[in-house]
């Protein structure tokens, strides 16, 4: 007898139901243990050169512990050597140790550096007035929290000048000096004119050893420029930066002080200042060798201003006649602000060796940003450096590794490149004659 033609078709229809809803053996899962999924490790994007890499781990007894805690430490190194051509331009090569710009660290001081070469461009956008440099500057305050200045008792004339803040930022690291230098500028020009520059992520935004609020600092004082004859050259009033920051997330440590107040979590740094290594390397660069970068990078100031900065840049506070810092040699000792192959040392630095450099140390940060060079033994070179010595992971409790782990590594650092620098062959000898200045003591 033949099938019934609908009862084959429901068989049928009935065992393709049936398969479609078993589970393959493999899907099963026999011992009921939950599926792992595997996460592939966190690249590191920082920049290492094995050759920095590998000159650190020659040196054991003074890096080892500090290179195994680089994370901790945010460890980050710019070597730069330097070779001349026949033409005496200079060739710039960087080595890079862990260096990362997603790795905040505070740059502190450092800031003040490029702000000093923008206060000078500026003059010289404003140079139709008839002010430079040497020009009077009165500072007016127009707010409960600005505070005015009408004389400096530092100066010679007794006259607060952009020269003379610039002498006092560049020598000293003075925070009041750059504060009326910000001020002067405005947030909204010093950030637009870096990153025209291609420093993109560079966010200046406020002065520096004053408790005030971002509204605050994005307010700056009205400033005049005077003759001698106290005729007002140049007026500017008081500006409001409309600025609007690139949104940051940066953080440290796991708590830090409010007042007396022990506050148990990171804290916010994504209103500070910030600017990375490379940006402070690149800029110092374009200062000491304009032609080793792009045209774009340069800033618009005079040879003469060049000369300026490179001056005040290698004075020794103990070189200095006004500001009067040879008076304060107890408190202004030959080597300070200048970290790399010095540290903490207060004896007389070489006469032979120079460095044109800016400091920066804040909430557990030292960095310096330096070119550094040996008229005895015909060597120049650029080293760049900064460390986090905060053990504790507290801030603003004034309990900083400076002297223990920061300052020795600071001090090594510069010794071992100066002497890889020592044996390092050139082709053609530099010319370092127009680094010699004479400085007010000689």
């Amino acid at each position: 007898m033949k099938p019934n033609k609908q009862v084959v078709m429901y068989l049928i229809g009935s065992l393709i139901i049936l398969f479609s809803c078993s589970t393959p053996k493999k899907a099963q899962n026999m011992d009921n243990k939950p599926n792992i999924i595997s996460i592939p490790p966190e690249v590191d994007t920082s920049k290492t050169d094995p050759f920095l890499k590998d000159l650190l781990n020659k040196y054991p007894l003074q890096f080892q512990s500090i290179l195994q805690n680089k994370k901790t430490n945010n460890v980050q190194i710019i070597y730069t050597t330097v070779d001349r051509g026949k033409n005496g331009l200079a060739s710039l090569k960087n080595y890079y140790y862990n260096v990362n710009t997603k790795n905040y660290f505070y740059p502190a001081s450092t800031v003040k550096f490029p702000v000093a070469i923008l206060a000078l461009q500026r003059l010289n956008e404003l140079k139709q007035k008839g002010i430079d440099l040497n020009t009077t500057m009165v500072t007016e305050a127009y707010t409960q929290k600005q505070t005015a200045v009408f004389n400096d008792a530092t100066a010679k004339d007794g006259k607060p000048t952009i020269a003379h803040y610039i002498k006092k930022i560049l020598m000293v690291s003075d925070n009041d000096a750059y504060n009326r230098l910000y001020e002067f500028l405005g947030q909204e020009y010093i950030n637009e004119e870096l990153h025209k520059r291609g420093y993109k992520n560079v966010q200046i935004l406020h002065r520096l050893s004053i408790s005030l609020s971002e509204d605050e600092n994005r307010k700056t004082n009205a400033v005049r420029f005077l003759d001698s004859n106290n005729t007002v050259l140049y007026e500017q009033a008081m500006q409001t930066s409309k600025m609007v920051y690139a949104v940051r997330k940066d953080s440290l440590g796991k708590g830090f002080y409010r007042g007396d107040k022990l506050v148990n979590e990171p804290m916010d740094f994504s209103k500070k200042n910030n600017i990375g290594l490379e940006e402070l390397t690149s800029i110092l660069q374009s200062i000491i060798f304009p032609e080793s970068v792009s045209a774009k990078q340069r800033f618009n100031i005079t040879e003469e201003d060049r000369q300026f900065l490179l001056k005040y840049m290698s004075q020794l506070p103990t070189e200095s006649t006004f500001p009067p810092y040879s008076d304060e040699p107890t408190t202004y000792w030959p080597s300070y602000c200048k970290f790399l192959y010095f540290g903490s040392e207060k004896g007389v630095i070489p006469k032979n060796i120079r460095v044109f450099n800016k400091v920066g140390d804040a909430y557990g940060h030292l960095i310096d940003v330096a070119y550094i060079v040996d008229f005895d033994k015909n060597i120049e070179f650029f080293l760049s450096a900064s460390i986090y010595c905060n053990s504790d992971e507290i801030l603003n409790d004034d309990k900083y590794d400076y002297d223990s782990i920061g300052f020795p590594f600071m001090k090594n650092l510069g010794k071992i490149i100066y002497e890889e620098e020592v044996n390092r062959k050139r082709k053609i000898v530099p010319d370092l004659s127009g680094l010699k200045f004479v400085y007010d003591k000689n």
